[in-house]
């Protein structure tokens, strides 16, 4: 796998940090995460782990910037990450990304996840299709819903977490690029990993900030 370039957390969250009037006429919704955690918590966080993606990812671009943010999560949860293929991992975290456009109130999309069952996620970062997507109309709400799955799979190939973040925003949404996406899903996603089994928490992309951006 090609060397990752780390953008530090920061950098990225920093985009509105000053305040909102960089944000103005824009739609930034909250991100929403769902978790389910094994029976065998006690595993998570620890030991070397490497990343695949199970299904075709053709923009590299939207890959590299969904690996890389991954990768910065799971090492700051206490895993050691292998990407260079050198060392072989004790587990695999499986990504797996979409985008897709939305109507006016929708923030959902008809997937399920689930510690031993399928995400089957779909969407506009694998093929391209969701990077500038133009869907025309107003900027004052959701345009665009990006999705962000990862699973935890043991030695066994068991599933020992799994967890899915939705980020409804518009496309002149700062957010909407793809880099600070990526870091923004991945980082809600794995606040407070592994979190609680079966549980969905809504996450303001404020807090996310506050989080993030150093004192």
């Amino acid at each position: 796998m090609p060397t990752l370039s780390i953008i530090p957390r920061a950098a990225v969250f920093a985009v509105c940090a000053m305040g909102l009037s960089a944000c103005a006429g824009t739609y930034t919704g909250p991100v929403e995460v769902t978790r389910f955690v094994s029976e065998q918590p006690a595993t998570l966080g620890q030991g070397t782990i490497t990343i695949t993606f199970p299904e075709e990812m053709d923009n590299q671009t939207a890959r590299n910037a969904f690996a890389a943010a991954v990768a910065d999560e799971l090492a700051t949860a206490g895993y050691n990450v292998v990407l260079d293929g050198s060392t072989e991992a004790t587990y695999l975290a499986a990504i797996r990304t979409s985008r897709n456009p939305v109507d006016a109130g929708t923030t959902r999309s008809p997937v399920s996840v689930g510690v031993g069952g399928g995400t089957g996620l779909r969407g506009g970062f694998g093929g391209g299709v969701g990077i500038g997507i133009n869907l025309g109309g107003g900027d004052s709400g959701p345009r665009v819903l990006s999705e962000l799955s990862v699973r935890i799979t043991g030695p066994d190939g068991n599933s020992l977490w799994e967890g899915r973040a939705q980020h409804p925003v518009s496309i002149k949404s700062p957010y909407s690029d793809v880099d600070a996406s990526a870091r923004t899903l991945a980082a809600a996603l794995f606040s407070d990993f592994p979190g609680g089994n079966g549980e969905t928490v809504t996450i303001d992309v404020d807090d996310l900030n506050a989080a993030q951006t150093p004192e």
